[in-house]
């Protein structure tokens, strides 16, 4: 069992006012910056170091309390967070009102080109993050992007968003049930399937973008090819399984697994598909509570889960073993997580306003049960030469 944390790391913690219902790292060295473009340092083969990474690493939150008279903003939020120091900034690094529009929904282009928002009032809007024109460090700018989403205008609510790994596609999936992809940013239509389910909860792209998994509140869940628009492979449910997330995962041998959690009465499990064939290649109890949040590290290496008691559960994906968990990590349930890019944290929100970063325990080399054993190999060779120098004088003695 991994290391079990408290929810009294107050560093890595923050309440920002705003429930959250979205969150992605956001790698500063990708945000525009009319200061640092002419600083470019170029190296060899058209290499270059961008100035603004010194900003370290951002965390985009975007959420809020609705059309209602609440008081509770509507907002994308950025923080910033110190690796170094374990720290999540305790104030906003930018932060954008989105008036009566609450962004249900979030997903960050992978190269730096905005984010989209899914409006609870039937409409996407675009974000773009600027960094200032200003020396100051961590001084950004959320603005909305003059580029206008026709396509998703008056389309009703939109439950599912996601970009393929290079950013050329973008998947929606409504709450009607309707599947929509998207070439990126043109938003020429790659195709439509009007029911695709009665309702689509989830989406995820394959890393090569070849494939779209759509999961949605019944039915089967469904494989896509994107090119051809057809559905190549349809994943059952089993007894009593409510389906809840879907995620590719890419292992070193470029073997394509889907993972997927389902409720039952004992609570969460994580199921695992071989793709090509249609079958369940395991299926792991992991939490007695409900799944309310789930990821996977761009590594394919650990899954994320977040429950509806507030806990954090980090998994190798290999042993389906706690690497790290964090009891009460939210006082509510958690909503989104996410990894950051280099798998070392993982950001967590909540509908209590808080988000946390939690690091991620690093695996501990076997080279100390190696070096047990080395000892004990000595130990025994040395028990065997005063043995053998002890008994063959003796028995030669006895002898004569």
């Amino acid at each position: 069992m991994g290391k079990s944390k408290s929810s009294a790391d107050a560093a890595n913690s923050q309440k920002y006012g705003v429930p959250f219902y979205g969150a992605a790292w956001f790698p500063c060295k990708h945000i525009a910056s009319p200061t640092t473009k002419s600083e470019e340092v170029k190296g060899k083969e058209g290499d270059h170091k961008d100035q603004s990474v010194g900003l370290g690493d951002c965390v985009v939150l975007a959420g809020g309390g609705g059309e209602g008279r609440s008081g509770i903003p509507n907002a994308v939020v950025v923080a910033h967070f110190d690796f170094s120091s374990n720290t999540l900034s305790p104030e906003p690094v930018a932060k954008h009102n989105t008036g009566s529009d609450l962004p249900y929904r979030m997903s960050i282009h992978p190269r730096g080109d905005g984010l989209i928002c899914a409006m609870q009032n039937d409409c996407s809007r675009v974000f773009e993050l600027d960094k200032s024109n200003t020396a100051e460090t961590h001084k950004l700018q959320i603005k909305t992007s003059e580029k206008v989403l026709k396509q998703l205008e008056n389309i009703g609510q939109q439950l599912a968003l996601v970009f393929n790994k290079d950013g050329s596609a973008l998947a929606a999936g409504g709450e009607d049930g309707k599947l929509r992809v998207f070439k990126w940013p043109s938003m020429d239509s790659i195709f439509e399937e009007s029911e695709a389910h009665s309702s689509i909860k989830d989406l995820d792209f394959s890393h090569d973008g070849k494939f779209l998994v759509s999961l949605g509140n019944s039915g089967p869940c469904r494989v896509w090819d994107v090119t051809s628009s057809t559905v190549v492979a349809s994943l059952s449910k089993e007894n009593d399984e409510r389906f809840g997330f879907c995620r590719f995962s890419q292992l070193s041998d470029g073997t394509l697994v889907l993972y997927v959690t389902a409720m039952t009465g004992r609570g969460g499990s994580i199921l695992s598909w071989n793709t090509s064939t249609s079958k369940r290649i395991a299926s792991k109890h992991v939490v007695r509570d409900s799944i309310n949040a789930f990821n996977v590290s761009s590594d394919g290496r650990l899954l994320a889960v977040g429950t509806g008691e507030g806990d954090i559960l980090i998994l190798d994906s290999n042993t389906m073993r706690a690497r790290t968990s964090v009891k009460k990590a939210h006082l509510g349930f958690v909503t989104a997580l996410s990894f950051s890019h280099d798998s070392r944290a993982v950001i967590s929100v909540s509908m209590d306003s808080s988000a946390r970063v939690t690091r991620i325990e690093q695996e501990k080399p076997s080279g100390g049960l190696s070096l047990w054993m080395i000892i004990l190999v000595v130990l025994l060779a040395v028990a065997v030469y005063f043995m053998r120098n002890t008994t063959i004088p003796y028995l030669q003695k006895v002898s004569t």
